[in-house]
């Protein structure tokens, strides 16, 4: 693109800018002469996918902004339109993040326009309330605006169809395609009103539908410390446990409210290192028996325990250990079905759920898979996210999760016995499942590319000193998943290692998932199984950061 071209491309977008803030950025670049900057933010557009739209907020069709989210609401109306929904109901749920209440407002006008119904969740909520929503109403479409646990900076623009699910493929597609087919914003009405603002009467609903997720008569016990992680979870989160008898939790007064700077965070995501720490803080100071934490849309759960042998007293449970203890949870109280969870996650749920004559599937990464396997009962995924009510909410819920773990800790407590001891239980009865994650996330994007042709290219033959049986290029697909970019191999020996490597779907990160199963009794007990873990998970850490020249 010339010089010239540049700045035609980037004076017609402000021409038709409908943000004043978006606008006088623009300007400003446009005056400076910021052609780097320029080239970034004009050199294509922001894809729109199965994760729908998430990017760093600013001008530029390569940004999230007003015009960028307008075009994708008119693309998705275009969409059910052609599917003979153009009457239909779509719900717009939002968050707490910077212009993510003007993102769903434009929304609700274009859907108007395009001749749908429109209805704005009240004000700022978790996601799976939104989720919750769509099915409660007999929506056709849903939208949630949200970066999840991204960045200040961003924002995103997540999309569900009628069942309540994510969208996937073709719908991504073609919903793009549509989206790509918008010319100009003045070819897209939004009128100033028309559309509906829900009353708490969903939420309420919502709240009623969590009375699933527990049993009657079952201990509520526990003492928890709570952080909402400066996100929407605090009120809903609080509702529930007053509901059903819980003791209040102990907040994190300084992570409690809303906050779209998270100022004490790097980044507002409970597995980033330093992010629980001010949890940490405030349970030495109250000694709860568990900590729960949300990510700022609260569809992610992460639980913290007491352990001697950490620094500060805390650790935080993998997700992988709050989907085994969950889907015990379950198994016990007879719950039938299929347990589900992604081919990133442990294959300890496998085990749970064969010892248990339950059904089992793995998926693709994400819940726009999971949420789909036919007959699901509970899914997982390692990134903290659990769906213990399908039927009611097809995608994670923190929400569901927290009370559902907080059940089952009040029925350990009233044993005597605690969430590490139950862990303890699985290992021995399955064999300790290890799992660890080599996460890079870089400024360039080529970093992750390149790791990813040097694995295809010259895949490893040894990782951790152990032979690599089979290497799967997934992008080819498998017997019973479809294609996706991403290699797993599986490795020699009896601790059944193995590793898989994607680039994230929704943050600039490559991820590699590593796993070994150590049999507790040949180990010579769980103290000695737990080395063994640790050392081979170690050495292939450290052996695939060599082998993809990270």
């Amino acid at each position: 693109m010339t010089q010239d071209d540049l700045l035609a491309r980037a004076q017609a977008w402000l021409a038709e800018d409908p943000d004043s803030e978006t606008r006088e950025e623009l300007a400003r670049l446009i005056e400076a002469g910021e052609h780097e900057e320029l080239t970034a933010r004009f050199s294509g557009t922001l894809q729109f996918g199965t994760a729908g739209l998430r990017g760093e907020l600013g001008a530029g069709p390569m940004r999230m902004n007003r015009s960028v989210v307008i075009r994708a609401a008119a693309g998705l109306a275009a969409y059910l339109k052609a599917k003979g929904q153009g009457d239909g109901l779509v719900v717009i749920g939002y968050d707490a993040r910077y212009k993510s209440a003007d993102f769903a407002r434009d929304t609700a006008a274009v859907m108007t326009g395009a001749g749908l119904r429109a209805a704005l969740l009240p004000r700022p909520l978790p996601t799976p309330v939104l989720a919750y929503a769509i099915r409660h109403l007999g929506a056709v479409a849903g939208v949630e605006v949200t970066a999840s646990h991204n960045p200040p900076r961003d924002n995103g623009y997540k999309v569900y169809l009628g069942d309540g699910s994510q969208i996937v493929p073709p719908a991504d597609a073609e919903i793009a395609a549509e989206i790509a087919a918008v010319r100009s914003l003045e070819d897209v009405p939004r009128p100033s009103e028309g559309w509906e603002t829900l009353g708490d009467e969903v939420l309420e609903a919502y709240l009623e539908r969590t009375d699933a997720v527990l049993s009657p008569g079952s201990a509520r016990t526990v003492r928890t410390v709570y952080t909402a992680m400066h996100g929407v979870g605090k009120e809903v989160l609080t509702a529930a446990f007053a509901r059903h008898g819980f003791p209040p939790p102990a907040l994190v007064a300084e992570q409690a409210d809303p906050d779209p700077a998270f100022p004490t965070v790097a980044f507002p995501n409970p597995e980033e290192p330093g992010a629980m720490d001010l949890a940490f803080e405030a349970a030495r100071a109250v000694d709860p028996d568990i900590v729960i934490a949300n990510d700022p849309d609260a569809d992610r759960c992460a639980v913290a325990v007491p352990d001697a042998h950490a620094e500060g007293g805390w650790r935080m449970l993998r997700g992988d250990e709050v989907g085994a203890l969950l889907a015990a949870h379950l198994v016990g109280k007879g719950a039938r079905g299929v347990f589900a969870e992604s081919i990133v996650s442990s294959s300890l749920l496998g085990r749970i759920a064969d010892a248990a004559g339950v059904g089992y599937e793995e998926t693709l990464t994400g819940f726009k898979w999971i949420a789909r396997v036919e007959g699901l009962r509970y899914g997982y995924e390692e990134a903290l996210g659990y769906c213990v009510d399908p039927e009611g909410v097809r995608d994670k819920d923190g929400i569901t999760a927290a009370l559902a773990i907080a059940e089952l800790a009040s029925e350990l407590k009233e044993r005597g016995r605690t969430l590490t001891d139950l862990l303890d239980d699985l290992a021995v009865e399955h064999g300790l499942h290890a799992t660890d994650q080599l996460s890079v996330r870089v400024q360039d994007l080529s970093v992750i590319a390149n790791a990813m042709a040097a694995l295809r290219e010259r895949p490893p033959v040894r990782l951790a000193g152990l032979t690599v049986v089979s290497a799967e290029d997934l992008t080819k697909g498998t017997g019973s998943l479809p294609p996706t970019d991403g290699l797993r191999y599986h490795l020699e020996g009896d601790h059944k290692a193995r590793v898989i490597v994607r680039p994230s779907g929704t943050e600039p990160k490559l991820k590699c998932y590593l796993e070994v199963v150590v049999p507790v009794a040949d180990a010579g007990g769980l103290p000695a199984a737990r080395a063994k873990g640790a050392e081979v998970l170690a050495a292939l850490k450290r052996d695939l950061a060599e082998a993809a020249g990270l």
